[in-house]
């Protein structure tokens, strides 16, 4: 189910299902300025090379067998498709799209966290 955060407007809930393999990933906003692990802050104008984000599954279809809901992803973020809710945006996007999982569950690993 997703809520809809900015829009003080309307206050109901809007049920998406999606279907075959597909994924809705809610990607975090890139504000502005970011540090890098040294401490140097890049501008947001700065271009970089085509990077991977992480995102957070909020929806995923019957045919998904690997992701759940509340999972962290790992995509491309060029390389899909964007739609709007109530004013926010999301990413549509297929199961095998998905480069990493970031989740609690310890079955598989590369011993590297976030």
């Amino acid at each position: 189910m997703v809520e809809p955060r900015n829009n003080a407007d309307s206050d109901a809930k809007l049920e998406i299902q999606m279907l075959h393999d597909r994924l809705l990933v809610r990607q975090p906003s890139d504000d502005g300025e970011r540090r890098s692990s040294s401490g140097i802050v890049i501008p947001a104008t700065a271009q970089m090379a085509s990077r991977l984000c992480w995102g957070d599954v909020l929806g995923v279809g019957n045919n998904v067998r690997n992701i759940k809901i509340g999972d962290r992803v790992l995509f491309n973020p060029e390389d899909q498709l964007e739609v709007e809710i109530q004013g926010d945006v999301y990413v549509v996007m297929r199961e095998r799209d998905i480069h990493a999982i970031a989740s609690e569950r310890t079955e598989q690993g590369t011993g590297l966290y976030l």
